[in-house]
């Protein structure tokens, strides 16, 4: 390995780190080596196998280099360019990973269509995969088909995969029902600080669901004889939270009841999906949900899940930031109209049209063409609900939206530990946010913004945020290492250059 290729390496392991928060220290102690060798390895002054890379990058979840092509990924922006014509709205990745977790209820074979091909997907098919699940792009690789074995080769899982997205979690609820005792790894994905697993437990201990943890792997005994006596309080209105419960109760022989659930959009996706499964389920869209479960499925079924009001989120913040008119097609609005609503008050200039279906037959969907509006900071602060609330993974887009608006705007991120703080990310592209405390951020605005090279945040909103401000800056602007980008969201800087913008994808390692 040539002397400046280690110090390229060096210089990305070291940004992964300062963007995790660590010291050299806590790396060392992660990797089981001293602080010297990683200073050493960031300085480029030490050769570096293959495998101490992965370490690496697992630490830090993030991509340094990856098998099979020339390593990570990144961005090459030129900004300060309108769009213009339209964009269509891809399905909910949050939906897609509920509904490949729900697959595991089915004896049968599962179709679905128009699934999100995103690296959130694509680290849940390896893993059912590896458990014997047979899965196929199928129709040009638009749709999805699944086919379970008869048993599950728990055994087998390809764990590596597994610590790779949060989705995991949602295994617990379907796999209750199919064994007495598994085991899963510790779930990853975002780096949002920290995530407790209890609300799950609370819920799914009714079912009999017992677990233990040790060493990054959940040990999880089924209590035959066990199910819920009374309606199941979740102690979080939690979207994953109420899925587990939700996908438990499905092969529950009975009837459960849940209170305090999420009626968020993807969980009304599931519960349309587990309807198709022949599972009844009542008060879909509010915050109580009665499930006649069954106790074996077996169907042929085939299921559209709905697109993605973050992702519709997304778009219109790019045509806000970039000052341009466009049209954003199939727009969930039932999950969108708190935020249009705080935006009109901003002075935004956008219109609608009628309302269709979307293709699961029940979710409402608009055109939305938004125009360059001058806007004013609105004089309540942003923040998060449940739904029907403003969505808590809209609330990052609102600080790109808010340096272009005129006046100072707070926004309170009070659901993540640290996601507000990757915000103050856009400083470095001419913003004025000012850090009030790990949830809270001051943004001043309008903003000049300007190009600059830097580190993709580990958490997918604020990421894409940085993209969204890189598009606006006058001048070339570099982001690098944008896997968790490819998590989330489905050839975004391809479709985004289709309406004007100009990225670059490109590798350098």
């Amino acid at each position: 390995m040539a002397d400046d290729y280690l110090v390229r390496i060096g210089k990305l392991i070291r940004d992964a780190r300062q963007h995790r928060g660590w010291t050299q220290s806590q790396l060392a102690d992660a990797l089981g080596t001293s602080q010297s060798a990683v200073n050493r390895i960031e300085r480029g002054n030490q050769n570096i196998s293959l495998e101490m890379i992965a370490r690496i990058g697992e630490a830090l979840d993030s991509e340094i280099v990856s098998l099979g092509y020339a390593g990570p990924m990144h961005l090459r922006v030129v900004g300060g360019r309108r769009l213009s014509g339209a964009i269509d709205v891809k399905t909910s990745k949050n939906a897609c990973v509920a509904l490949l977790c729900a697959s595991l209820l089915n004896k049968g074979r599962t179709v679905l269509r128009r699934v999100a091909r995103i690296e959130e997907v694509y680290r849940l098919l390896e893993v059912l995969n590896s458990i014997g699940v047979r899965t196929r792009w199928i129709n040009d690789g638009v749709d999805l088909e699944l086919i379970p074995p008869a048993r599950l080769d728990m055994e087998a899982m390809d764990a590596d995969a597994a610590r790779r997205t949060r989705s995991i979690i949602m295994f617990l609820g379907p796999l209750l029902h199919r064994m007495e005792t598994f085991r899963l790894p510790y779930a990853g994905g975002c780096d949002l600080g920290t995530r407790t697993i209890e609300p799950h437990m609370i819920a799914l201990r009714r079912f009999g669901l017992d677990i233990t943890a040790t060493e990054g792997i959940y040990h999880a005994k089924v209590v035959p004889g066990i199910s819920p006596d009374r309606p199941i309080v979740l102690t979080e209105r939690g979207d994953t939270v109420t899925e587990n419960a939700l996908l438990a109760a499905a092969r529950h022989d009975g009837v459960t009841v849940i209170r305090n659930a999420s009626s968020n959009y993807m969980v009304q996706d599931l519960c349309f999906f587990l309807e198709a499964l022949g599972v009844r389920v009542d008060g879909v869209g509010t915050t109580t949900l009665t499930v006649h479960g069954v106790p074996s499925i077996d169907v042929d079924v085939d299921y559209s899940p709905s697109e993605d009001p973050v992702e519709a989120m997304s778009l219109l913040a790019a045509a806000v930031v970039t000052e341009s008119e466009l049209t954003i097609r199939r727009v969930p609005i039932e999950f969108m109209e708190i935020e249009l609503a705080v935006l009109e008050e901003m002075g935004l200039d956008h219109d609608r049209s009628a309302e269709y279906t979307a293709d699961n037959g029940r979710t409402r969907l608009v055109d939305l063409t938004v125009r360059p509006s001058k806007l004013e900071a609105p004089i309540d602060k942003i923040h998060p609900m449940p739904f029907p609330g403003l969505n808590i993974d809209n609330v990052p887009f609102f600080a790109a939206i808010a340096a272009v608006a005129q006046g100072q705007t707070l926004i309170h991120d009070w659901v993540y530990d640290n996601r507000a703080i990757y915000l103050t990310d856009l400083n470095r592209l001419g913003g004025r946010l000012q850090l009030l405390d790990p949830h809270r951020v001051l943004v001043e605005g309008p903003t000049r913004w300007r190009a600059a090279e830097m580190m993709c945040p580990p958490a997918l909103r604020p990421a894409v945020v940085v993209l969204l401000a890189m598009m606006a800056a006058e001048g070339t602007s570099v982001l690098r290492n944008v896997y968790v980008i490819n998590r989330g969201y489905e050839e975004l800087a391809e479709r985004l250059n289709s309406v004007g913008a100009q990225i670059e994808t490109f590798r350098d390692i």
